[in-house]
This record gives structure tokens, sequence and C-alpha cells, in this order.
């Protein structure tokens, strides 16, 4: 059995790496989730997942990634899930590695 293929996004989140809102980008919280804008891409996202919002939140907290998606609760099994929709964050600038 080959294992998964990872998408370049998927392949460029550390989850032992420390990460934060992009300097540039705006959270705002909604009742189906949150917004985020990018005030230097104009790109504006939708989070519908109010994990994932929690997780953005508590990034500030955290020594890095894996301990932020583990403080929200989320089950070995559905890291898969939680790591794909990150990684997109990640791909359009939402959330930046923070480099010590």
């Amino acid at each position: 059995m080959s294992a998964p293929v990872k998408s370049s996004q998927e392949a460029a989140l550390d989850l032992d790496a420390r990460w934060a809102l992009h300097p540039q980008v705006a959270l705002r919280p909604e009742s189906f989730g949150a917004l985020l804008y990018h005030f230097g891409t104009r790109k504006l996202s939708f989070l519908k997942n109010r994990t994932i919002v929690t997780i953005i939140e508590s990034l500030p907290d955290h020594s890095d990634l894996r301990s932020a998606i583990m403080a929200a609760g989320i089950a070995e099994s559905a890291l898969p899930q939680y790591t794909r929709a990150l990684a997109t964050l990640v791909g359009s600038h939402m959330i930046v590695r923070i480099d010590a």
C-alpha cells in the first residue's frame, strides 16, 4: 500500500513549528465561525469550522501547531482533516510560520 500523497501546502505545514496569523490578517468571529481578511492580498476567507477558529486564536498560547491542535481536543484520527484545512490557510498566507 502506498503512502497518501500530500499537497505542497500540506508538506509546507510543519506541525512542530510555531505559527501565527499573518501580521496583515484580521480575524473576525461570526456566528458561523469567522472571517479572515488579508489586507495585503485583499483575500477574504470564511472559516465555517469553529474548531479551526479556536486553533487559530490559540496559536499565541502554544509553542507549536501540534500543541494548539491537541489543546483543541482533536483526535489523532481527525488530524489529517485539520492539517489539510490549516495547510490551505498557509497557502493563502493567512497563517505564517514564526522562525525563532
